[in-house]
């Protein structure tokens, strides 16, 4: 409450008391965190030196979410190596000491570590070294992907390349994970025990007979046991890879193969006995065979998928048959991608720094309005409503610019015709949840018009929330009706209805029918952003899917994806640099939320064919039916280049 009322008095507390922080509770603690950032980012840093001190003294807290948020505010505060050394170091401790409980804050700490050890080169060995010691300790799958990513990418010494490959190959256990001769043995003896098994195998020093009689001599040959199917999420075993690939995670194998593949390489280059690097590649080969082995197994819950059996058999090829551009890709054209990748990144966030800061909300000479310090004598319930709302706008953020009241005017709508004896026509304006119709009706007759009635109905998610009442108009009056509809999800809706009123010399009541009021589905979107791996994330979840023809009579294929971008009111998630060049297609994602916080998910694929003309698909994803279809119709209308 001190922090939010009087901020000063909060920091001058917070100073006296800077040695007792760490014996605060986790919530206080928690609290001085925010506190320190918004003085930082709202106010001038002279005390500084304080509050990276404050925040130092709080990452040996016994609460992780305490140790988690300081770690990020120290970051924010200061570029020092030491600061950065300091927060990274903090985020290894809580991958490794962490359990899988929050598996999302396990990969958003593996993601800012590959971020930290790309764009810091001083502290790779140092965070290589660490990562190394805490690998086994790893339990979620996609951290372990991210960190065996790492480690094939920044191992670069010889001793960091050694100390990688024996740490997988001890995460991994002995090989191979089952003998292809005991299999029909394994599963007879399983029969009477009645229980699903994995076959798992622990090393034998004695000869082994094989099916057609003869002695094994090759020395990986095992004997098998017979263990519990092992379920996903019981990963009680120091083992994590073999636990993991044994519950069936063939694209972790795939990325071990890779790894290995990338290891096996640069040690290749930084070792100079010939006979280890070939004892390390065999090693690798063998291990990779041993997946590719196990991946056909009956006993596993599926087999192994295509793309990750495709994947392993070309690291294979590539350690038996090494050639010098093969060797370049794998080793130094994947982290140039990354460190391209981080470039943009980066730019694309100081490009929106700069646009946000150029925005003039109020030029120095305008004037201030004090609303409450206006008289209200006088003025109509209109005016003060108006006078609300401008209000209301103004202290949201929702600044009226110049061109606003040029698009005031597509907002009028025609409901009659003018040869109606009644005549109508809506003025719509869209409040996120709310839609408000002003409908202005003017009385063409000569007559006076009882009982007038503006009866309206919807089709949609929208919901009326007045109930219509009766006016009587005079002979060439005009009313202003205001009725106001409820949104409850963003799909196109339709809003219709009639006028209806007596006249004295008709005894029957008189009914005008009105146009349909469309609602535009752009109303309730905006673009937003979001990262490459979380939209592939939805794009697999979300299950309503809009395939859309491209028929358009632009030719060029930059020029209709910014017109795509333009008319659905989306963000291209695809850098700039990915879209240059000429090449005859075009492949984009593009992505918005809506104000109900619903994601709407595009990919565009175009080509163009020889003629010139532009062919493809735009497939559209949501969790729900009515964006995906009302997106889809949008497009239809506006691809061909309309308005």
């Amino acid at each position: 409450m001190l922090c939010a009322c009087a901020q000063d008095r909060a920091v001058a507390y917070l100073l006296s008391n800077a040695d007792r922080v760490a014996e605060w509770p986790d919530l206080l603690q928690m609290a001085v965190v925010d506190l320190i950032r918004k003085v930082c980012r709202s106010q001038n840093r002279a005390n500084k030196g304080r509050y990276i001190t404050i925040i130092t003294s709080l990452l040996s807290t016994p609460s992780t979410a305490v140790v988690y948020e300081c770690a990020g505010a120290l970051v924010s505060l200061s570029s020092a190596p030491t600061a950065v050394r300091a927060a990274a170091n903090t985020y290894c401790q809580l991958l490794s000491s962490q359990s899988d409980n929050n598996v999302a804050a396990a990969v958003d700490v593996v993601l800012f570590v590959r971020e930290i050890i790309e764009t810091n080169p001083k502290l790779r060995v140092s965070m290589i070294q660490r990562l190394i010691d805490t690998f086994y300790q790893i339990r979620a799958s996609r951290v372990c992907s991210c960190a065996l990513w790492i480690l094939g990418e920044y191992s670069l010494s010889l001793s960091e390349v050694e100390s990688a490959i024996a740490t997988i190959k001890q995460c991994l256990g002995d090989l191979p994970f089952y003998t292809v001769s005991d299999e029909g043995e394994a599963t007879d003896s399983a029969k009477p025990a009645k229980a699903v098994v994995n076959s798992v195998t622990v090393s034998s020093r004695r000869p082994v007979v094989l099916a057609d009689g003869t002695y094994a001599t090759q020395s990986a040959a095992t004997e098998t046991i017979l263990t519990p199917s092992v379920a996903p999420g019981s990963l009680a075993s120091t083992l994590n890879l073999r636990s993991l690939i044994l519950s069936g995670d063939f694209f972790l194998a795939a990325v071990v193969a890779c790894t290995l593949a990338k290891l096996v390489l640069r040690l290749e280059e930084v070792q100079p006995s010939k006979v280890e690097s070939n004892k390390a590649c065999t090693g690798a080969l063998l291990i990779m065979t041993s997946i590719l082995q196990l991946g056909q197994s009956s006993y596993l819950p599926h087999p192994i998928d295509n793309d990750s059996y495709d994947r392993i058999v070309l690291c294979v090829r590539l350690l038996c048959n090494t050639g010098d551009d093969v060797r370049k890709i794998w080793l130094q054209s994947c982290r140039q991608s990354f460190a391209k990748m981080l470039a943009e990144k980066q730019f694309r966030e100081t490009e929106e720094m700069k646009a946000k800061a150029q925005i003039s909300h109020a030029q120095p000479d305008d004037l201030i309005d004090f609303y409450h310090l206006k008289s209200r004598k006088g003025m109509s319930q209109l005016e003060l409503e108006d006078e609300v709302h401008d209000d209301l706008k103004a202290a949201t953020g929702g600044f009226t610019k110049d061109a606003d009241d040029a698009n005031k005017l597509n907002r009028i709508l025609q409901l009659t015709g003018f040869s109606d004896p009644v005549y109508a026509e809506a003025f719509v304006t869209v409040h996120h949840y709310d839609i408000v119709l002003d409908v202005t009706v003017i009385n063409r007759t000569k007559e006076t018009l009882q009982n007038l009635c503006l009866e309206l109905a919807t089709m949609g998610d929208l919901k009326l929330v007045d109930r219509p009442q009766n006016y009587t108009l005079a002979p060439e009056s005009s009313k202003q009706i205001r009725a106001n509809i409820k949104v409850s999800s963003t799909e196109t809706g339709v809003i219709f209805g009639n006028i209806v009123y007596e006249t004295s010399n008709v005894m029957e009541r008189s009914v005008v029918v009105l146009n349909d009021i469309h609602i535009d589905i752009m109303d309730y979107i905006s673009p937003a952003t979001c990262a490459d791996v979380t939209f592939r994330n939805m794009w697999a979840e979300f299950e309503w899917e809009n395939k859309v023809a491209v028929n358009t009579v632009i030719q060029d294929e930059k020029e209709f994806l910014n017109h795509i971008i333009k008319s659905t009111n989306m963000k291209c998630l695809t850098p700039p640099s990915a879209l240059d060049g000429e090449c005859g297609f075009l492949a984009a994602n593009l992505y918005a939320k809506s104000v109900f916080g619903e994601d709407a998910l595009v990919n565009i694929s175009i080509e163009k064919q020889h003629d010139g003309k532009l062919s493809g698909y735009i497939r559209i994803r949501s969790k729900t039916q009515g964006i995906a279809l009302s997106l889809g119709d949008k497009i239809t209308l506006k691809q061909k280049g309309g308005s």
